[in-house]
Formats: structure tokens, C-alpha cells, sequence
């Protein structure tokens, strides 16, 4: 979730210097619960029905990336895209991290040829950009179906990453606003502060901390330890979503929220945490099952 939305707070310091909080809280937050409340209504009986979801997301963040880089003059394929999309989210889910790899790999192969028709003349251009997509958008999503998926306790495996990647947001939106002094990238991100990343590295310790313990029934140094992976993803899944619209020139990705941007400026830290999550759950907190 992007920090160069028009919809910024602005509040001021004792000396009267107004700040900007670089986000815009109740945005970010009302995203999260949101994301909490459709996948409570999708996993609850029936954890299967989020597939639909995931895919649904699928298709509308291609939309996106497809005319960001339209605007450059980039093609993505399509049909391939979407086609290996959807079967990533449904082999993660029914098939595990094996199928979804299997997916990938074999969507990787025709998309590259896919593009064989269109000659050399911007070849390597056109299959690096669906490269990335295919990577950043159905693959890293496929990992919430693996959280998902996992025997026993999976709903709640899902959700407690929800709240510690929310939980980021938070404290790091009061720390700003309170003590943010010192830029962290301002080339790429001006209103993110050293601060504000130590605001939501203390909100992820803790958010995970009681996650784990309570929902999970782990232990309270591997939900630290989730704190702190999904906080670092997080900021760099922030970092990176800015400098893609940076390099291409665009604002926001879509108009998904309108005003506030499209699905990928929302679920920008999430896809990036989401894989982190899932390995140091899996490595750490044994599944219920």
C-alpha cells in the first residue's frame, strides 16, 4: 500500500511544522479489515471458496499491470497470464507448493513462447515484464492458498498473517506522526521514516507475538519472529510497488478504489508478505493436522 496517495493526513508538530503522514490510516486499515471480512465470509464454512476470491484477483490485477505497461508500450500475454493464473491459485490450494511450482513452471514455458510470434524486435522487453507478472502477481498470491491450506488450523493461519501485515500499517502510521524525523528511501518513497519503520516493526512483533500464541497455539518467539519477517516484507513490498509506478510513469495502478487507487496499490505489502509468512509458519508453527 503505496504512500503517494492524494488522500494524505497532515498534522503538525508543537512548533507549528506541519508533517505528512505519507498514508492515510483509516484507508489502509478499512482495506485490511475489508481483505479480514471477505475472507472470515469465503473460508468459513467453506476454506475452498476463497480460490474464487484469489482468482477473482487474479484477473483484475493483470487488467492493472497490463495497461501500466501498455502506457510504455510493453505486451503482456495474455491468455497464457491468465490461464496459468488461475491454475496457480488452484493447484496451491488442492495441490500444495509442489503444484503450485508445477504451475508456474509450466505457464513460464508458454508464455515465453507465447511471444515467439512477435519476432525479436523487443523480445526480451516484452517477456521480462510477463516474467515479473507472473512471478509478483498469481505466484505470490499462490501462497495464501498454501497458508490456507494447511491442515487443521489453516482459516486462522490466514487470517493472523492478514492482521500482523495490517498491524505494520498501524504502528508505523503513529510512529510517523509522532517522532518521524529521518526519511528511509525519499527517492522512491519521500514520506516513509526510520521511525515509522520502527513503529510497525514493534506493531508486526506484537500482532505476531498474539497471533501465534493465541490462534495458533505456537510458541510466542516464533510469532516475533513472524513480526519481524512480514514487517521487512511488507516495507520492501511498499518500496517496490512505488518504484514500479515510479519507472513507468503511471500514479496509481487502477481504479479499483476510486480516488485511492486500483486492487495492487492495496494488496502491494501483503503479496510481498505473504510468501515470508508462509515459510516461517510452516518452519516454525506446526499445523494443527
Amino acid at each position: 500500500m503505496t504512500g503517494e496517495k492524494k488522500s494524505r493526513f497532515t498534522f503538525r508538530k508543537r512548533g507549528g511544522e506541519p508533517i505528512r503522514t505519507g498514508r492515510n490510516l483509516p484507508l489502509a486499515v478499512g482495506s485490511g479489515v475489508a481483505l479480514g471480512a471477505l475472507v472470515l465470509l469465503s473460508i468459513y464454512p467453506f476454506p475452498a471458496a476463497f480460490v474464487a476470491i484469489a482468482a477473482a484477483a487474479v484477473l483484475l490485477g493483470l487488467r492493472e499491470l497490463n495497461r501500466a505497461f501498455a502506457s510504455r508500450g510493453i505486451g503482456l500475454a495474455l491468455p497464457p497470464l491468465i490461464a496459468g493464473g488461475l491454475a496457480m491459485q488452484v493447484a496451491a490450494y488442492f495441490g500444495g507448493a509442489l503444484w503450485l511450482v508445477g504451475a508456474l513452471a509450466v505457464t513460464t514455458v508458454v508464455t515465453l513462447s507465447w511471444r515467439l510470434r512477435g519476432g525479436a524486435d523487443g523480445y526480451v522487453r516484452d517477456v521480462g515484464a510477463n516474467m515479473f507478472t507472473l512471478a509478483y502477481l498469481p505466484f505470490l498470491l499462490g501462497t495464501w492458498l498454501l497458508l490456507l491450506a494447511a491442515p487443521g488450523d489453516g482459516q486462522e493461519r490466514i487470517i493472523a498473517f492478514i492482521i500482523v501485515t495490517i498491524s505494520s500499517d498501524i504502528g508505523g502510521y503513529f510512529a510517523g506522526i509522532t517522532a518521524g524525523r529521518h526519511k528511509m528511501a525519499p527517492t522512491i518513497s519521500p514520506n516513509k521514516t526510520w521511525e515509522g519503520f520502527v513503529g510497525s516493526v514493534a506493531g508486526c512483533m506484537i500482532a505476531g507475538a498474539l497471533t501465534v500464541w493465541l490462534m495458533l497455539d505456537g510458541p510466542i518467539w516464533a510469532g516475533l519472529v513472524l513480526g519481524i519477517g512480514v514487517v521487512l516484507a511488507a516495507t520492501v513490498g511498499d518500496l517496490i510497488e512505488s518504484l514500479i509506478k515510479r519507472d513507468l510513469g503511471i500514479k496509481d495502478m487502477g481504479n479499483f478504489m476510486p480516488g485511492h487507487g486500483g486492487l495492487l496499490d492495496r494488496v502491494d505489502s501483503l503479496l510481498v508478505a505473504g510468501p515470508v509468512a508462509w515459510v516461517v509458519l510452516t518452519l516454525l508453527v506446526p499445523a494443527a493436522g
